[in-house]
């Protein structure tokens, strides 16, 4: 069910500017609707992150996402997170420094060659994974809290295989640079 408001918001997004044209889009056609629902869902995301409570963790929220591969992959260098990220080497080290600085993250030597670094997530990083796992669980399940259990599967398997087909589609555009992959 909406609420006026995102009612509202659905309609002023069904139109699109073309121009100095302001146009109607054919509400039929999926990959349109699809289109704007994810320009509506990116604003929607930014709101959310604010209510995951990241500030608490002494990093940006883009930097505690770091968190996430490093528990999973164990210690990496910084262009294997920017790989995994796709994006730019430089900001990831950015990010890196606010993850070594908040003590969500260590630097440590790189065994197979001794002028790198990898970074290792700490017990603190740990913590902070955990709670911002919890969170975004929390906040995720009370939005879906009167969808259907099959309804919910149905949508995470279907998202998993849209995210699938635009992540192969990103990484084969090799003429983007790794900012415009990010």
């Amino acid at each position: 069910m909406c609420s006026p408001t995102n009612k509202l918001y659905a309609a002023r997004i069904s139109q699109t500017w073309s121009g100095s044209t302001l146009m109607k889009r054919d509400a039929t056609d999926a990959p349109s609707r699809l289109a704007d629902e994810f320009v509506r869902f990116f604003r929607l995301g930014a709101r959310a992150k604010s209510m995951l409570n990241t500030g608490e963790f002494g990093a940006e929220f883009s930097a505690l996402m770091l968190l996430f591969p490093l528990r999973s992959g164990g210690p990496l260098r910084v262009t294997d997170l920017a790989e995994i990220k796709q994006a730019d080497p430089s900001t990831i080290s950015r990010q890196v420094a606010q993850l070594v600085k908040a003590g969500l993250a260590r630097r440590e030597a790189d065994q197979g060659d001794g002028r790198a670094t990898r970074l290792a997530i700490t017990e603190a990083g740990l913590a902070a994974c955990e709670q911002l796992h919890e969170s975004r669980h929390a906040l995720i399940s009370t939005a879906l809290a009167d969808w259907p259990t099959e309804q919910i599967g149905t949508f995470a398997d279907l998202f998993r295989e849209f995210n699938s087909s635009v992540e192969a589609l990103v990484r084969n555009d090799a003429a983007a640079t790794p900012r415009e992959n990010a």
